[in-house]
This record gives C-alpha cells, sequence and structure tokens, in this order.
C-alpha cells in the first residue's frame, strides 16, 4: 500500500523500543542508586540517559583495596537484549582481563550477555573480577589488542572467552 500524505509513516516498534528501552534503563538507573549506592556512585554524561560513568574503589582486602576507577557504560537503543558498552575510563587497574585501553575481556558483556543482566550485576560481576585476582598483570597480548583497536569499540573484537578457574 502506497502512503498519500505530508507526514512520513511512524514506525510503532521503533518508538515503543525507544520507550521501553528508555523505561528500563530508567529502573536500572534508581536500582543501582539505592542499592549499591555504598559500592557505586552513578554519572549520566551530560545528562544523557544511554551514556553512565560509575564511579567505585576496589574492594577492602583486595589487590586493588582503596583504588579508584571509572567505568563507562554506552548502552544501545536495543538495550536490554544487546549488552551495553563497557569500558574503563582514565586509568585502568592491571589485570589479566583488562587492557590499557579500558576494554574489559568479561564474557557476560559479550557472548554470554542475557536480557536479564543489569547494569548494577555488570558492576558487581566487573568488582568481583578484581577481587578474585592474584597478581597485577596486563593480559599477554594487551599491546596487540590496544594498536589494533585504536579509536575502536571492544565490541568490534572476536573475543574468546576460556574458563580460567582450576
Amino acid at each position: 500500500a502506497e502512503y498519500m500524505g505530508i507526514f512520513e509513516p511512524i514506525n510503532l516498534r521503533l518508538i515503543l523500543m525507544d520507550i521501553t528501552t528508555e523505561n528500563r534503563l530508567r529502573k536500572e538507573l534508581e536500582s543501582l542508586q539505592r542499592d549499591y549506592s555504598d559500592t557505586f556512585i552513578v554519572e549520566l554524561a551530560n545528562d544523557n540517559l544511554s551514556i553512565w560513568n560509575i564511579y567505585f574503589e576496589g574492594a577492602a582486602g583486595s589487590l586493588y583495596e582503596g583504588e579508584q576507577f571509572i567505568v563507562e557504560f554506552r548502552f544501545s537503543p536495543e538495550h536490554p537484549l544487546i549488552a551495553p558498552e563497557v569500558v574503563f575510563v582514565g586509568k585502568p587497574p592491571e589485570h589479566e582481563h583488562v587492557y590499557s585501553n579500558g576494554f574489559i575481556g568479561l564474557s557476560t558483556l559479550y557472548d554470554d550477555w542475557l536480557p536479564s543482566f543489569t547494569a548494577g550485576s555488570i558492576c558487581m560481576a566487573i568488582l568481583s573480577m578484581l577481587s578474585s585476582a592474584k597478581t597485577k598483570t596486563k593480559p599477554e597480548n594487551d599491546s596487540l589488542i590496544c594498536t589494533m583497536t585504536k579509536g575502536g569499540s571492544p565490541k568490534s573484537l572476536p573475543w574468546k572467552f576460556y574458563n580460567d578457574r582450576v
């Protein structure tokens, strides 16, 4: 059918998805601020609901105790169906799964993402990953990955994950 008129037809699916995404992000933001206020501080970048800077300290008793970190979350319009892009900004921790450019090798951000995950659960996973470190060391392929992805997104990489539990 041809549309005849002065206005373009509206794609309701896109509008509903935007409303759904916005509502989901608002709920996640409220939950993070309410349930994790003693661990994480959230700031919206330029009041943009799709870009969050989350501040936290390394956990007590860990190698990173007292160190301060910032992770940036970038949410797509398809959130929560697609994982947010999450990277450390500023100086990232020296960790076997964190690259010098801030990229994080955490399977829940890529292959193992589920729409039921929240910003709070991802923050806790990152804190847990840091807390379980036995040594401070960079990934073996740190310089290669940083060179290959200069200015790019961690989602552009073909991540391969291995269970490193004994």
